[in-house]
């Protein structure tokens, strides 16, 4: 029988070897060889942009900080599903609270929602406020590794859907990004009866296809998806829309960004040397895509590592979770156990009859139109920013709590959370 014991944890320090060893390693790397020419970032992080945070990893950033502001928070442990899941859990105060589970994706952690744990718990501005939940995804930060291949989105999210029924919490609303954002539409379609709302910025559907039922309620979206296969995709829909398409989740020929999706979906043992034992590698591998996710203003885009919105150490805080725990070979895998079990389908393809908001951030990896999200999904609410990109909790995290506080006071007029 599972122990269902919660347990009380606290972030823990560097030791002094550990902390001896990063600083060692990082004056001594080798940093690879690269082109005279410029070629910007399209062989990836450049060393220009790497080095800087390296020496700030290794001189000027202080784990402590951050660690002191995390175990502000109340951390626990629970074994669900033979791991040790990590989440911090924040109730909040008022009486009027809605449940709610925040899902980190990669390469991110718990650690990405720390601007908006307290807002959203605390009901800011008079905003709705949150029972606060986020968990580490299992293999994530302080979540035990997986022992044992499969576990990939279906099993995620029956353990993050279990987790939110232990804390008592029978009915609740989720808000993810990348994985959290997929794993969380899979909770919302399958675990209904539980999650009874779904916030994310990372939606994944099918377009409207002439279904009996799109072509009942959405004919004319129908016919506006074809003519986008005729006349493109911009003309129909604007140029603000993007879409990151199951066909290509991992065909590098077809799309040169999804190249680490292909690694890490077929070989991820292999690149887990280099990433497990190089911090250089590690910040390397990172920067890349918080550089390329998130959203700099046009004349700063190839000219900054990471933009304004994004301190360095708080990216460096991110890449001392996964060095400190050890599991950048473990996050990965999720990769290979989705594209291996052919789990995208099993995510698109169901539609979310809980109500659904969507907030598309400018520089978000996906960025849906609004007919297809009518379409497949229960929208009650959608919001278009002109700024923020593929890590809003980081970027824009006002932004993104008065989108998420908006939508909950949309569910308190609903029979799902009625007023008290």
């Amino acid at each position: 029988m599972e122990d269902k014991e919660i347990r009380p944890f606290i972030v823990p320090s560097f030791s002094p070897e550990k902390t001896r060893w990063l600083q060692e390693r990082l004056k001594t790397s080798n940093y690879p060889n690269e082109l005279t020419e410029d070629v910007g970032w399209t062989h990836g992080a450049p060393r220009w942009a790497v080095e800087p945070l390296a020496k700030i990893w290794a001189h000027g950033f202080d784990w402590e900080i951050p660690r002191a502001k995390m175990n502000s928070w109340r951390h626990y442990h629970t074994t669900i599903d033979d791991i040790n899941l990590h989440f911090v859990h924040e109730p909040s105060s008022h009486k009027d609270a809605i449940p709610i589970l925040l899902l980190h994706g990669w390469p991110s952690t718990f650690y990405e929602f720390h601007k908006i744990i307290e807002p959203l718990r605390d009901g800011v501005n008079g905003g709705q406020a949150f029972h606060v939940v986020v968990p580490s995804l299992p293999g994530y930060g302080f979540s035990e590794p997986p022992k044992k291949s499969g576990y990939g989105v279906v099993r995620m999210a029956s353990i993050i859907n279990t987790l939110m029924l232990r804390l008592g919490y029978n009915k609740y609303m989720l808000q993810g990004g990348d994985w959290g954002g997929i794993i969380g539409k899979y909770v919302a379609s399958h675990y209904s009866e539980n999650c009874k709302a779904f916030h994310t910025g990372f939606p994944y559907t099918l377009p409207p296809l002439p279904t009996p039922r799109n072509i009942l309620l959405h004919p004319f979206k129908i016919v506006k998806f074809f003519a986008s296969l005729i006349v493109g995709f911009d003309r129909i829909y604007g140029e603000g829309s993007t879409i990151l398409g199951g066909a290509t989740f991992a065909n590098a020929e077809r799309n040169n960004d999804c190249g680490y999706r292909s690694i890490q979906g077929t070989r991820p043992y292999t690149l887990a040397y280099g990433l497990s034992d190089s911090p250089l590698g590690l910040l390397g591998w990172m920067l890349e895509k918080y550089h390329n996710w998130a959203f700099h203003p046009e004349e700063r885009k190839d000219a900054d590592a990471l933009p304004d919105t994004i301190h360095p150490y708080e990216f460096l805080t991110q890449v001392s979770i996964y060095l400190l725990t050890n599991t950048m070979s473990s996050s990965i895998r999720i990769y290979y156990e989705c594209l291996q079990q052919n789990e995208m389908m099993k995510v698109i393809v169901p539609r979310v009859e809980v109500p659904v908001a969507v907030c598309a951030f400018a520089h978000d990896i996906a960025r849906l139109p609004e007919d297809w999200l009518k379409a497949a999904t229960n929208l009650h609410q959608y919001s278009k920013f002109v700024s923020g990109g593929h890590f809003p909790a980081l970027e824009e995290a006002k932004l993104l709590t008065q989108d998420v506080q908006q939508f909950g006071k949309t569910l308190r007029n609903l029979p799902i959370f009625p007023k008290e």
